[in-house]
């Protein structure tokens, strides 16, 4: 059966860098930063992107936020999507229900009835877990999450989930909502013909302010550093003593 897919997706801080804050602890200083999808969500694009070219159909992605989430939108198409959409939500940093009020306001704008809405199981910034089931929750639809595996039957979708014990499997009705885990797939490299046509692409624009929701950001804190402390133990054959003696501590010698 042909397949129109919904992929929803965050900009995120780069991972891997220290995130530096604000003077007051209350903001992410974002002026030296990298920006990127999360690794979830990166999934969700891949799965989208072989299911349309088995099965037919076409997979847009979407991001919520202020106009730069444009460049992931663009990252996505880069890797085989076929639309973006930009729902474009202010500066403001929006909350998991908030977050889920603007996808399902653009869902309502668009003029496609999406078979398959896919989400990240949790951003790789904030890992709240919460906007696929309240997306699924406002459009009437099942929903599973923890996802690492998906197969599309006639009008429904099977799933497979990890558990402690094996495999959990669940049969869903189409349409349906899906969050995805890091795993589901290896996410392609986007190609620089890939690049260069999701640069030219047009994008679709809708405006939106949600409400606030339900959260209040009090303070950010940076975790705790701890990582080992690296000690240089010599120069070429100098070190050879100080190496052994290390190996005897460790009772490998």
């Amino acid at each position: 059966m042909s397949l129109d897919i919904l992929v929803c997706v965050k900009r995120v801080p780069a991972p891997g860098a220290k995130v530096p804050l604000t003077e007051d602890g209350r903001d992410i200083d974002t002026r030296h930063l990298g920006f990127t999808i999360g690794p979830h969500e990166e999934c969700a694009v891949e799965e989208a992107v072989r299911l349309v070219d088995k099965h037919g159909g076409s997979a847009t992605v979407l991001a919520a936020g202020p106009p730069e989430v444009a460049e992931q939108v663009r990252y996505a198409l880069a890797m085989g999507a076929n639309q973006g959409v930009v729902v474009d939500t202010g500066e403001d940093e929006l909350d998991p229900q908030a977050t889920a009020a603007a996808i399902v306001h653009a869902v309502g704008e668009l003029d496609t009835s999406f078979d398959l809405i896919m989400v990240g199981n949790e951003s790789a910034d904030a890992g709240h877990y919460q906007v696929g089931v309240r997306v699924a929750t406002e459009l009437g639809r099942p929903v599973v999450g923890g996802i690492k595996g998906i197969d599309v039957l006639d009008g429904s979708v099977r799933l497979r989930r990890d558990v402690g014990s094996g495999t959990e499997v669940y049969e869903l009705p189409l349409p349906a909502v899906v969050a995805v885990k890091e795993g589901l797939n290896l996410p392609r490299y986007p190609s620089l013909p890939g690049r260069l046509k999701a640069k030219k692409a047009q994008l679709r624009t809708v405006s939106y302010r949600p409400e606030p929701g339900g959260l209040r950001k009090i303070r950010l804190r940076q975790p705790e550093d701890n990582r080992a402390e690296s000690v240089l133990l010599g120069h070429g054959a100098a070190a050879a003593p100080a190496v052994v003696d290390v190996l005897e501590e460790l009772g490998v010698c």
